[in-house]
């Protein structure tokens, strides 16, 4: 019989409603075999390194709407994106040793059975393995197909970013500046709309919750009105733009998380501006631009190494401090890209 090791586990209280707290978390510790039996067919065996804090780790209950996935399940292990490394495997695509991102889950160590077509072998090591929880993850794969293939941009546009201190935003304010494009971000905290002018670059960048007027607040930014709204907000975040826009101007919905938690989802205005405009609106999830990762690395991966994309990560070190860095997450207190440290490489 093969030897068992200890499995430290953070799992879900109960039914979660809206963004989850510490309490509605609680750590246990299983054990594990660290070999797969034979009939695990396509399975993988991973340690988990790193684990992503992201905006659709929500509550078990929803009004409206499906997800493709729940990140929480009753007395199960919270489901995530992570950095992990190869074990044991039966999976073709993979062998022990490899490192991998993808879904696992919020524990030591995990069997990954039916989310292995969401896992990416990771072959450049020589940027940092954390970011692949975002920058070089879902979140900067999220950002590159929001921005060239929803947006399409040109430049010289003008661009609006909602959220822009996010693990999308950021990328997407530096993807646009580089293609000489004029770019504006709303953060939630004056720290964060400083870094986003002066690490990334932003042309101007405010605090959104200082400003009584989205409309007279994005007309005293974008006089000449906006070519692309990359939306991560929704709500009077988007009403505001609509009144903004330009004409054939495009809007990429990558997320609304001022809606998620309501009982009714607010109702849009001027939604007539979409005709006189000609305004071009398209939802979009990274699942359907996957396909396009390798293209994602050859255009982000040498704006790293040059030193011309930079990224905030806020590191939280230890599984046990997962819960807090999620809630962290949510209430606006992380500093750049909430990521959980379980072990290193």
């Amino acid at each position: 019989m093969e030897e068992q090791v200890s499995n430290k586990q953070v799992l879900a209280a109960g039914l979660i409603a809206g963004n989850p707290k510490q309490t509605d978390m609680y750590l246990q510790t299983s054990t594990i075999t660290l070999q797969l039996p034979p009939e695990a067919s396509n399975a993988v065996l991973v340690k988990n390194l790193y684990l992503s804090c992201d905006p659709y780790m929500r509550g078990t209950k929803t009004t409206f709407g499906t997800r493709l996935f729940y990140s929480f399940s009753p007395h199960s292990p919270i489901i995530g994106y992570g950095v992990c490394e190869v074990l044991d495997s039966k999976h073709p695509n993979f062998k022990k040793g490899d490192l991998v991102w993808g879904v696992t889950q919020w524990e030591e160590y995990s069997i990954i059975t039916t989310m292995t077509d969401s896992l990416f072998e990771i072959e450049h090591t020589d940027v940092s393995l954390s970011y692949y929880t975002g920058l070089l993850g879902m979140p900067g794969m999220t950002a590159y197909a929001g921005f060239y293939e929803v947006g399409v941009p040109k430049k010289g546009d003008y661009v609006f970013i909602s959220s822009a201190f996010g693990a999308v935003g950021q990328l997407v304010g530096q993807l646009a500046k580089l293609m000489g494009c004029y770019v504006v971000g709303s953060a939630g905290s004056k720290d964060k709309v400083e870094i986003l002018k002066n690490k990334f670059g932003f042309d101007g960048a405010f605090n959104y919750k200082e400003e009584k007027d989205l409309n007279a607040t994005l007309k005293r930014y974008f006089p000449k009105g906006i070519d692309i709204y990359f939306d991560n907000v929704g709500g009077d975040m988007f009403e505001a733009a609509l009144l903004n826009m330009r004409r054939r101007g495009r809007i990429a919905v990558a997320g609304m998380i001022s809606q998620y938690d309501l009982d009714e989802p607010q109702g849009i205005k001027n939604l007539v501006n979409i005709i006189y405009k000609q305004i071009k609106i398209e939802a979009f999830t990274v699942y359907d631009y996957y396909h396009l990762y390798p293209k994602f690395l050859d255009t982000v991966l040498p704006y790293i190494r040059e030193g011309k994309i930079t990224y905030v990560e806020d590191i939280a070190e230890g599984l046990e401090n997962g819960p807090a860095a999620l809630e962290a997450m949510f209430t606006g207190r992380s500093a750049g890209k909430q990521v959980v440290l379980v072990a290193r490489a």
